[in-house]
């Protein structure tokens, strides 16, 4: 709807999403490009496993990538035994304890929950690090909390999150990361 004195060509870059995963995947992108983190992702959980529906950059992690949620770093910051960020996961000993099936290293994670529409768990949104981060990488946190809520207050409000994508193993499903 136009508005007399208004170019609503310079609103274009503020039309919202009108997917759940197109929102996710923007904020990744915001995420990636204001952070230092590696690999940016959005998972769900689904039984058993967590897995990725988006990931920037999207080369890092195939949306399908699966792992057991009892191997997760994530499983471990949902519950509440290990924080929401370690910028050296050697340090923690939840942390420093997982690996993932296929070998990759995570040496710095940040993770948050994303609250589905009926209170529970829908998955989180959350980061990770081949090497070390300095202490300073935990200031993306708030950051993350708050782009975590705006995704789960989307899913409150109906938005659906769309069909799961077709499952991949972890070994399958990473890039050059």
């Amino acid at each position: 709807m136009s508005q007399p004195g208004i170019d609503t060509r310079a609103l274009d870059d503020m039309t919202p999403w009108s997917t759940w995963p197109a929102a996710s995947a923007g904020a990744l992108r915001y995420l990636q490009a204001h952070s230092s983190w590696d690999v940016w992702m959005v998972t769900r959980v689904v039984g058993e496993h967590q897995i990725v529906l988006s990931a920037e950059p999207g080369d890092a992690m195939r949306p399908g990538a699966s792992l057991p949620w009892a191997e997760s770093f994530c499983r471990y910051m949902v519950s509440g035994e290990a924080p929401r960020v370690a910028t050296v996961t050697a340090a923690v000993p939840e942390y420093a304890s997982r690996t993932l099936p296929n070998g990759m290293t995570v040496s710095a994670y940040l993770g948050v929950p994303l609250i589905a529409a009926d209170g529970g768990l829908f998955g989180t949104l959350c980061a990770v690090g081949g090497r070390a981060r300095p202490r300073s990488a935990a200031r993306d946190l708030p950051a993350a909390e708050l782009i975590a809520r705006m995704l789960s207050s989307l899913l409150a409000a109906g938005m659906d999150p769309g069909p799961l994508p077709e499952p991949l193993s972890l070994t399958d499903a990473v890039g050059p990361y």
